[in-house]
């Protein structure tokens, strides 16, 4: 229960939020900065190989 409680105060949610406007689209930067975060770890989970035990030979 203490860790969401530590977590929450790290970051003001009741504060004015600032805003990224291109065009038509409209969004906050908390929200570019998570979709930032989630295309860089979708980049890197097909950029690392895999982990392998060994070569097997037939």
């Amino acid at each position: 229960m203490v860790i969401p409680v530590l977590l929450a105060a790290l970051v003001d949610l009741n504060g004015r939020q600032h805003y990224i406007q291109w065009g038509v689209i409209q969004i906050t930067v908390a929200n570019a900065v998570i979709i930032g975060l989630m295309v860089l770890v979708f980049v890197l989970a097909i950029l690392v190989p895999f982990p392998s035990h060994g070569r097997r030979r037939s």
